[in-house]
């Protein structure tokens, strides 16, 4: 018997799976969020720690996204009545109030359609996936952690602001850029933009390499 053939990953610089689900704060739909920034991210399940650290790291970094022009979005493959019971406790235990919706994923839909499950990891359970989708409805970046690791929220700030100030910049980021660090110029595309690229007036350091501050 043949195994059932997988869905397409999600690709980058392409538009992102289309959803329509319900979550804690109704019906959501990808075009609900076009003009904005859209960080959807999944985790394996609900009551459990974790995932609960990931939860209340959004939470306290949701003001700051929101200034990014950016909205959260929540997943796992668990009931709408377990996210509210989930939210609640958060609530009481921590200390921390869930604002942003969650999607209650019971059919797997939006987890297949966006490779959030990973049968090396489980076939019942959404992986850490994170992806963010730009206003024009397109996926711009995608990041998968394991089930026993966190991720970090601050990265995926870090890399939410290197995206939108290169798009605004036209340039290219280095590692662990942050904002007030260098950016690097894009590449010269012929011989003679590369022998022109010393008098440019850039930080060069070769023809293929050089930096300015915005």
């Amino acid at each position: 018997m043949l195994d059932a053939p997988c869905p397409q990953m999600p690709r980058l610089n392409e538009p992102a799976p289309a959803f329509d689900a319900p979550t804690t704060d109704g019906r959501k739909t990808l075009q609900d969020y076009r003009g904005q920034w859209l960080i959807l991210f999944s985790h394996p399940a609900d009551f459990t720690p974790v995932c609960t650290t990931e939860f209340i790291a959004f939470a306290r970094k949701q003001d700051a996204f929101a200034e990014m022009n950016t909205a959260l979005l929540g997943l796992s493959i668990d009931s709408h009545y377990s996210h509210i019971a989930w939210i609640l406790n958060i609530k009481e235990k921590f200390g921390v109030e869930i604002r942003f919706p969650i999607i209650a994923d019971l059919s797997m839909t939006v987890a297949q359609s966006y490779g959030m499950i990973q049968p090396g990891a489980s076939d019942t359970a959404a992986v850490r996936a994170t992806f963010i989708i730009d206003p024009e409805g397109v996926l711009r970046a995608m990041v998968y952690y394991p089930m026993n690791a966190g991720r970090s929220v601050d990265e995926i700030y870090r890399l939410l602001v290197a995206l939108q100030t290169a798009d605004a910049n036209k340039c290219a980021m280095p590692e662990n850029w942050t904002p007030g660090d260098p950016v690097i110029v894009p590449t010269p595309a012929t011989p003679e933009a590369a022998m022109a690229r010393a008098g440019e007036g850039y930080d060069t350091v070769d023809w293929y390499f050089s930096t300015r501050q915005l």
